[in-house]
This record gives structure tokens, sequence and C-alpha cells, in this order.
């Protein structure tokens, strides 16, 4: 599992879907905001959360489709499906490996685009720990689709249709932990919502994406 997780790792890193792409892309979303809104620091700072949370959430949708279309296409997702590792085990390494590629850059570069939208100093510690919270559901839950849309032709807005539903519970308790936390109220109840998703996704998914990938290679 470890050479699996160490090869997807670099298969990320050459195929130019890691972090650097995630990353472009959430600091193109947040620097596009003022643009369209005006540089007031108020209504920013008022709309940071939202902003901040759709943006990381979006820079995620970019390199689902490379969980297994790569290994698909090159015929090795095929001899990874019978070797004695559980196709289970095989969902939970990639999802570890997209998190680890898309997800933590995210987490880490977080506070540095919100200084972009004004948000107040003491909402970034939130806006790490929901970030963090959170972010393994989206690599989890994109993994479901990219294993339900793998092989075919075009499958990318298909998986992005299929996953975004998926995320709007994960999205709303992250952005409102962070928007309560820069009104100075109380953070515990979303955070615990969102934890129990999390926990919830990475029980069940694997099992789901499991048995898609198994229809779709039959």
């Amino acid at each position: 599992m470890i050479a699996l997780l160490m090869r997807d790792l670099r298969l990320a890193t050459r195929a130019g879907g890691g972090f650097g792409l995630a990353l472009a892309f959430f600091l193109i979303v947040v620097s596009l905001v003022p643009f369209g809104i005006g540089p007031q620091g108020g209504t920013l700072s008022l709309i940071a959360p939202g902003i901040l949370w759709v943006g990381a959430l979006l820079s995620c949708l970019l390199s689902l489709d490379r969980i297994f279309a790569l290994d698909h296409e090159d015929g090795s997702l095929d001899l990874i499906a019978t070797s004695p590792l559980p196709l289970e085990g095989v969902v939970a390494i990639k999802s570890l490996a997209h998190w680890l590629t898309t997800g933590l850059p995210l987490v880490l570069a977080a506070p540095v685009f919100g200084l972009l939208l004004h948000l107040p100093g003491q909402a970034y510690g939130t806006l790490m720990l929901s970030l963090l919270i959170g972010t393994p559901a989206l690599s989890m839950l994109g993994a479901f689709g990219a294993a339900v849309t793998v092989g075919l032709r075009r499958g990318g807005l298909l998986l992005s249709l299929l996953v975004l539903p998926l995320y709007i519970p994960t999205l709303i308790f992250g952005a409102e932990a962070v928007r309560r936390s820069v009104a100075g109220g109380a953070i515990a109840t979303p955070l615990v919502f969102q934890a129990a998703i999390t926990l919830g996704v990475l029980a069940l998914v694997p099992f789901a994406a499991a048995g898609a990938l198994r229809i779709n290679l039959r």
C-alpha cells in the first residue's frame, strides 16, 4: 500500500495535476472576487468564508478525473484490481494521495489567500481547521465519482455534476464555522457536524467506490 501511495504521489506531480494546479486555481478564484464586487474591505471580509471554501472545493475538482483515469488508460488499474490488495484499500490510498497533493496544500495556503479577502485575524485558525477536517471528505467523495465515471469518454463534466451535490454539506458546515468565527460565535457545532460527515464518508464511501470499480472493470 505504501508503494502504491508513493507511485500515485509521483504520478500526480509529474502529470501536472498536483498541488501547483490546485493552488493556482485557488489564487485565481480569490483574486477575481475583488474585481467583481469591489475592493471594499468590509464587503470582502463578510463574504470571505464562503469564497474561500468555494475556491477550495472547486480546486479539489480539478484533478479528480486523474485518480483512476491514468491507471485505466495504461492498463495498470486492471493489474491492481487482480492483486491481493482489496479495491477498498486501493480507493483509500488513492484518495489519500489526492488529499496530500491537493487538499493539504490548500489547507496550508488558505491563510495567505484569506489576507487577499481581508479575513479577520481570529478566523484564520478556524479556516485551517475546517479545511483540515473537510478536505479529506472531498477527496474521498471525488474518488467515488472518479470510480463511477472511469472509462467514460469525456467523463469530466459528468464527474463534476455527480460530485458537486455530495460536496454541499461539507461546504455548508465548513463555511458556517468560519463565518461564526468572524462574528465571534461558537464554532464547535458546525465543526462537529463536519467531522461527523467526514468520518461517515471515510467509513462508507470506499466500499461504494470499490463496487463501482468492479462494475466498470468487468
